[in-house]
C-alpha cells in the first residue's frame, strides 16, 4: 500500500482546494489505506497537502468546511490502529476557535459630537442563549433622543435597565457628562461583553464589587467630580430578585431601557421592578424613567400599557424623530414613553 499513498493525498488536495462538498472526497479509500497501513504517515501527508498546503493556507475555505473535513479525518484516524497525530488536533483547534470569533464583528457608530462609539457585537440575533449581543434599534433611537437632551443627564446618578451590550450608555458617557452610569444586566455573557465593550470606549468600570459595598460607594459621591470621566458601574440586576433596599444605594436620578418590552413574560417583572424604584426612594425625589420600545407585536405594547395602567404608574409618549441617524436601512416604529412613578 505504499505506491497508492501520494496519488490519494493529490486527490485529497486537488478536490479539497476546489472546496467540494465532503461526501466528494475519497473516504473509503482513505479509510481502507489507513486500516492496512497503521501509522501517521499518510495522514501527515494529506494533511500537508490539504489543510496546511500553501494555497489552502493563503485561499482558506470557510471555517466550516475545514471543521467538517478535520473531524471526518479524525474520525478516520480514531478509527484505525494510528497513533494520534498532534497538528491535526492543533488544526481543529484553530479552526474552531476561528469559528467562534467569527460570530462576533466590531461596529463603529459614529456620534454628531464627532467621537466613536466601537462594540464588538454578535453577528446573529440569538447567541449564547441570549438576544443582549447585539445592538437592537431602540437603543440607537433612545441615545439619538440622550445626545439631543444633554441637561437631562448632565451631573446625574443614571441607571440603564438591560444595557446589553452598551451602545446607548456609552454615547451618553462619551457626550453628556453624567456623574454616575449605572450598566445593568443580568446574563453572565452580556455581562462580559458589556465590560470590555465600556473598556474599549476607554472607560474602566468600577471592580467587580458586591451590592453592600456597591450601594455604600454610591452614596459618597463627592461633589463637583468631574463629570468629563464619569464614574461607571457595571451591575449584575436581576429584576426579580433585587430588593427595594439595594435599588435606593444606587441613588439614581434617572432609569433608562432599550428594547426591554418584547416578550410579554418579562413585562410583570419589568413592573415590578418599577415599582420597587417607586418605593426605595425614601426622601429622595423619584427618578425620571424613560423607555424606548420598537413596537414589533403590538399586542404586546399594549400588554405593558396595560400593565403600567394596573400598577398605577402614568406614562406618556415622548415626541422623538422619525428617524435615526445610527441606521440606514428601514426605519423601525420606536416609542419613547416617559414614566412617573
Amino acid at each position: 500500500m505504499a505506491e497508492p499513498r501520494p496519488g490519494l493525498a493529490l486527490r485529497f488536495q486537488r478536490r479539497f482546494l476546489a472546496a467540494r462538498p465532503l461526501r466528494s472526497l475519497p473516504w473509503p479509500e482513505l479509510e481502507q489505506s489507513l486500516r492496512t497501513a497503521p501509522d501517521s504517515a499518510l495522514l501527515a501527508d494529506i494533511l500537508h497537502k490539504t489543510i496546511l498546503h500553501p494555497l489552502c493556507v493563503k485561499y482558506p475555505p470557510s471555517a466550516k468546511y475545514r471543521r467538517c473535513f478535520l473531524t471526518e479525518l479524525i474520525k478516520k484516524l480514531e478509527s484505525t490502529a494510528a497513533e494520534p497525530l498532534d497538528e491535526l488536533y492543533e488544526a481543529l483547534a484553530g479552526v474552531l476557535k476561528e469559528e467562534e470569533e467569527s460570530t462576533h464583528c466590531y461596529k463603529n457608530y459614529l456620534l454628531p459630537s464627532g467621537e466613536c462609539v466601537s462594540l464588538c457585537e454578535s453577528t446573529a440575533l440569538i447567541s449564547g442563549g441570549t438576544t443582549g449581543l447585539l445592538t437592537w434599534e431602540a437603543a440607537l433611537h433612545l441615545a439619538q433622543w440622550a445626545l439631543q437632551n444633554p441637561g437631562l443627564f448632565r451631573d446625574r446618578t443614571i441607571l440603564e435597565l438591560g444595557s446589553g451590550i452598551g451602545f446607548t450608555g456609552i454615547a451618553i458617557c462619551k457626550t453628556c457628562q453624567p456623574r454616575t452610569f449605572i450598566f445593568s444586566d443580568c446574563h453572565p455573557r452580556v455581562l462580559r461583553q458589556l465590560r470590555e465593550n465600556i473598556q474599549l470606549n476607554g472607560f474602566v468600570p468600577e471592580p467587580d464589587v458586591t451590592w453592600s459595598t456597591q450601594t455604600e460607594s454610591q452614596g459618597q459621591e463627592v461633589e463637583g467630580q468631574n463629570c468629563q470621566n464619569p464614574k461607571v458601574i457595571v451591575a449584575e440586576l436581576d429584576w426579580g430578585s433585587v430588593t427595594e433596599k439595594q435599588l435606593l444605594g444606587l441613588r439614581a436620578d434617572v432609569v433608562i431601557a432599550a428594547d426591554v418590552v418584547y416578550d410579554p413574560e418579562i413585562i410583570l417583572a419589568l413592573i415590578g421592578m418599577l415599582q420597587k424604584l417607586s418605593t426605595s426612594r425614601a426622601d429622595r425625589k423619584a427618578p425620571e424613567v424613560f423607555i424606548a420600545s420598537t413596537i414589533r407585536n403590538p399586542d404586546t405594547y399594549q400588554l405593558f400599557q396595560a400593565e403600567l395602567d394596573k400598577a398605577g404608574i402614568r406614562w406618556q409618549v415622548i415626541p422623538a424623530h422619525s428617524s435615526c441617524n445610527f441606521l440606514y436601512d428601514v426605519q423601525p416604529d420606536v416609542t419613547i414613553l416617559q414614566l412617573f412613578i
